[in-house]
């Protein structure tokens, strides 16, 4: 699969507003100079509305595979960038998914992309703006997790990382519970199961029992359907975590 392919596939919102201004940087040509001259007339106001790109101004796109891979790429670099190191980990991580998700070829164009981000600012706010603007809530709540992959590959997740992940799920719209409830899928301790479901640890066990449900049925790997095979296995590797946790606390409270 060539690397004209891979942008092809990604001829959605993802080409516009900053993040397609930043992966123009990095591969040449795919947002032309007009569009860039109303997105820098809107950062100069301090913030990237997709309301105001001329593009966009009647329709809302639903979000493609290229759309979430070109999102996922710029939000990889701002998490590798955020404790000053790029571990060789990481990389392995991200060129991982690319591999599995579009194969060689594509993925060692999409980590030389990688390495022209790594070396310029990402605005993350207006990034993570356009983001929340067209991607639907099951797809973001998927790219926290696959964020707090990447920061956790070496084995441990830096101080700097969580706090850019976290800001990264608060300018995507992601709640607090939300939030806690991934970032313990890769933290383990006496609450990490609780947090999973987004309880207290006080909860009766008949509150256990509704929040596995609701749980179960937001990390359902058919809410990423559509965006391909490699992303609904990744689906079902969070909603796995909501089983396990669910069955730790079955078992710690005996409940039936």
């Amino acid at each position: 699969m060539g690397f004209g392919k891979w942008i092809g596939g990604a001829l959605g919102w993802a080409v516009g507003g900053p993040i397609g201004g930043l992966l123009g940087f990095a591969f040449g040509t795919i947002v032309d100079d007009s569009s860039l001259s109303v997105e820098k007339a809107q950062r100069t106001k301090g913030q990237y509305d997709p309301r105001f790109d001329r593009r966009y101004q009647n329709q809302r796109h639903h979000t493609q595979p290229g759309d979430f891979a070109s999102a996922l790429l710029v939000l990889s670099a701002a998490v590798m960038k955020a404790d000053g190191k790029h571990m060789k980990s990481e990389l392995d991580y991200i060129r991982g998914f690319f591999t599995r998700q579009f194969g060689e070829s594509a993925a060692a164009y999409q980590m030389s992309l990688l390495k022209e981000l790594l070396d310029k600012d990402i605005p993350v706010r207006e990034v993570c703006d356009q983001i929340r603007y067209y991607m639907e809530h099951p797809m973001r709540l998927q790219m926290m997790h696959y964020l707090f992959g990447i920061a956790n590959s070496d084995g441990s997740v830096d101080r700097s990382e969580e706090q850019m992940i976290y800001q990264i799920a608060q300018h995507l719209g992601v709640s607090q519970k939300d939030y806690e409830s991934i970032r313990a899928m890769f933290y383990h301790d006496a609450e990490s199961d609780f947090k999973i479901l987004e309880i207290e640890s006080s909860a009766s066990d008949e509150d256990v029992k509704k929040a596995y449900r609701k749980m179960a049925m937001k990390y359902h790997p058919d809410k990423v359907r559509g965006l391909g095979e490699q992303h609904e296995k990744a689906a079902s590797e969070k909603f796995v975590k909501v089983q396990e946790a669910y069955e730790r606390i079955k078992k710690q409270r005996n409940i039936k």
